[in-house]
């Protein structure tokens, strides 16, 4: 299992970002995957799921402003995050099928300045 972050970066509050996760090494198409978020000093927690057939769900906190898509010919999901925060500053990382701990990428830092 290889999973790949990247379109992080700095942003000013109210900006955009789209976050990428390049998979391989499993059958991507039938694999919930899913994006969660490490702030400094915070435990890590699910941003939001999408799973094989494009069912997407999200945390209360991202909800309206955050949207999940996958390519399942290119083997990759797509995180695009509107109206940023700066409490949505964090590590994002991408999980495969909801092993947070064994199945995610090295991540990719958000940084949003009020």
């Amino acid at each position: 299992v290889q999973l790949v972050e990247s379109g992080g970066g700095a942003v000013q509050a109210g900006g955009s970002l789209r976050l990428s996760c390049a998979a391989s090494g499993f059958d991507f198409s039938s694999s919930a995957m899913s994006w969660a978020r490490q702030a400094p000093g915070k435990y890590i927690e699910y941003v939001s799921h999408i799973y094989g057939d494009g069912r997407t769900t999200y945390t209360d906190s991202v909800k309206g402003r955050f949207t999940a898509s996958r390519d399942n010919a290119k083997n990759t999901v797509f995180l695009q995050m509107d109206s940023l925060k700066p409490e949505d500053t964090a590590v994002y990382y991408c999980v495969k099928d909801f092993r947070i701990s064994t199945a995610r990428g090295q991540g990719t830092p958000v940084i949003v300045s009020s």
